[in-house]
């Protein structure tokens, strides 16, 4: 093919792409969306941003509901959220970043790396078994510590691993969903790059991407714009962050209270667990910022684009399996840092959830469309799954996704 057949399809792929977004209706789409996003929040507590864009190109771009309860500040695209395990497919680019400048072997053992790790386990488990969920290394964190769970840093979760020396099962086997595997790769980039985590991290990819809104969270940390986690103030039984273990929650005497008399608690760092680590969930951004993220991937300004598609390339079955609950359905995989949702009829949806104190989070691409759904949450009450099928059941309705 000449260079001029090259650019001759590309130009009218653009052209294609162009029109596509032109025909869509976007008022239509956006009374749509404001109905269904307003029968699930109000304006006077906790609430969310969500961004959808087609190549780039913002469709709808709204936040509802109140950042902060103690300030009244309310939320919008530049509101910072708490992401949790959506921070994963962070690390899992920065590995792949690592691996082309030739300082990590994916393929590699972690005893490899790890040499303190004396058992012959760490001989089977790969570096890329710990991306995939697929290590078969049981989440043996001391939950049982109250302060330990508050405070772990990444290296303080990873220190059980050092004694460990048995497996659930054979690596590369089954799915497990746990996270102190990647906190595995917080010290892993620090001992091969010879920079602090957050820095390799920052130049490779915040900054490349043009990402000025997204950190890390330190306790110490001045985040623009960031919102508190809430929950509703009650005695309950609660899931665990991004997992599948369940523990009781109990009422606070200090809440706050909206018109509809319900009673908020802040749930994030010093109410909730494991708010400290970076590398398995400790990014806060906003919609505006995640966006961009998006675009620079899909321009592989970041990694190859070979090393992107390993990421997203179904590694691990997700579905039937035993070990894991957390994202368990039909037609489920994950690849290195997204989960892949191959629904027959459906184009293939590469996305992923987080999880932690009253934030949810929920990021989703069709690839095929170049469509982008991005929604950040700073309360839990909504059910996140459910809701995306009726936002994405629009988006169908709309002609922004195409199926066929």
């Amino acid at each position: 093919m000449t260079l001029k057949s090259i650019i001759m399809i590309a130009t009218a792929c653009s052209l294609a792409m162009g029109a596509n977004a032109k025909s869509i209706n976007k008022q239509r789409l956006e009374e749509r969306i404001d109905s269904l996003m307003t029968s699930h929040y109000r304006p006077d507590a906790p609430g969310a941003a969500l961004l959808i864009a087609k190549w780039g190109n913002v469709l709808y771009d709204k936040g509802i509901g109140i950042a902060d309860m103690a300030t009244g500040e309310k939320i919008d695209g530049n509101t910072a959220f708490n992401i949790a395990s959506i921070s994963k497919q962070f690390t899992a680019i920065g590995a792949l970043k690592m691996q082309e400048m030739g300082l990590i072997d994916l393929n590699a053992s972690v005893a490899r790396y790890f040499p303190e790790f004396k058992s012959k386990i760490w001989k089977k488990v790969k570096l890329k078994h710990l991306l995939s969920h697929s290590s078969g290394i049981p989440d043996a964190r001391p939950r049982d510590d109250r302060n330990f769970t508050l405070l772990a840093t990444d290296k303080e979760s990873i220190q059980y691993m050092t004694n460990l020396d048995e497996l659930h099962f054979e690596p590369g086997s089954a799915y497990e969903y746990i996270n102190p595997t990647f906190d595995l790769f917080y010290l892993l980039t620090e001992r091969r790059s010879g920079k602090k985590f957050v820095d390799f991290q920052r130049k490779y990819l915040f900054d490349k991407a043009g990402m000025i809104n997204v950190q890390y969270f330190t306790p110490e940390a001045k985040i623009p714009h960031m919102a508190h986690g809430y929950i509703v103030n009650e005695d309950a039984e609660v899931s665990g962050a991004d997992s599948d273990y369940a523990k009781k929650r109990e009422k606070v005497a200090n809440d706050y209270v909206d018109s509809n008399g319900i009673h908020w608690a802040e749930c994030d760092y010093g109410e909730e667990t494991f708010f400290a680590t970076k590398a398995d969930g400790g990014i806060y951004t906003t919609t505006h910022d995640f966006l961009k993220w998006e675009n620079a991937l899909r321009k592989n300004i970041l990694v190859k684009r070979s090393s992107k598609r390993r990421a997203y390339t179904p590694h691990t079955l997700v579905s039937g399996s035993k070990w894991s609950s957390y994202q368990n359905r039909d037609n489920t995989w994950y690849g290195y840092g997204w989960f892949i949702d191959k629904t027959p009829g459906r184009e293939t949806k590469i996305y992923h959830t987080g999880d932690n104190g009253g934030f949810q989070a929920y990021a989703a691409k069709y690839e095929r469309n170049g469509v982008n759904v991005i929604m950040l949450e700073n309360q839990n009450t909504v059910d996140r799954w459910t809701l995306q099928l009726k936002i994405e059941k629009i988006l169908i309705e709309e002609g922004v996704i195409n199926n066929k």
